[in-house]
């Protein structure tokens, strides 16, 4: 007697009935497979964006920090430099003030220097490089020792002149001299004024 085995074979057809997936319900679980990768992939490129422009604010803050920093900086070079200036100038206004009184500081000691004994001075101007002296002196011999000082301090241009020159009656010293004297400034230590070219007559005479 032969026996089949219909039951095992039943079932293996209900095994195969349950695996078929019909075509629309494929068609939607691959749809919803490609929508759920779509949303995963913005979601992704969503979080870099956040990430990138979180990242581009830090570096914004930390520039703008820097630049704030920079003009702190650059505000107190200006005031450093402006200071600067300032004490250059009267650096310069200090040495033109030394070298235009240098001179007359110079005419002052020599004139001091120059004064013998038994002379004095009551008045002394200057008008355009033309000294004026007044005074009083025990002699003629003491002017003349005065005016031959003057001169050899180089100081002075030769002759010092005398303009005035009176005996004067004193009761307590006896009898003085008032004189008054003119000494034209001359600064020794100025360069000397280049020589004149010769002439073309003088330089043809001369090579004959």
């Amino acid at each position: 007697m032969i026996r089949v085995n219909l039951l095992a074979a039943e079932r293996g057809r209900t095994r195969k009935a349950r695996l078929k997936i019909p075509a629309a319900q494929r068609v939607t679980l691959g749809a919803s497979l490609i929508l759920i990768a779509t949303v995963l992939g913005i979601g992704w490129w969503f979080w870099t964006l956040r990430q990138h422009s979180a990242r581009l604010d830090e570096e914004i803050k930390r520039g703008e920090a820097d630049t704030q920093q920079l003009r702190s900086v650059l505000t107190e070079v200006q005031k450093f430099e402006s200071r600067k200036a300032q004490l250059q100038q009267r650096v310069t206004l200090i040495e033109q003030l030394r070298k235009g009184q240098g001179a007359p500081v110079r005419v002052l000691d020599q004139i001091s220097r120059s004064l013998p004994e038994r002379l004095w001075l009551t008045e002394l101007k200057e008008t355009k490089g033309e000294f004026t002296m007044s005074g009083f002196s025990t002699s003629l011999t003491a002017l003349s020792d005065f005016i031959a000082n003057l001169e050899a301090t180089r100081w002075f241009k030769r002759p010092v002149e005398i303009l005035d020159s009176q005996l004067k009656a004193d009761e307590k010293v006896g009898d003085l001299v008032k004189f008054s004297i003119k000494a034209a400034f001359n600064d020794p230590e100025a360069p000397a004024a280049p020589a004149p070219p010769a002439g073309r007559g003088g330089a043809a005479r001369g090579g004959r």
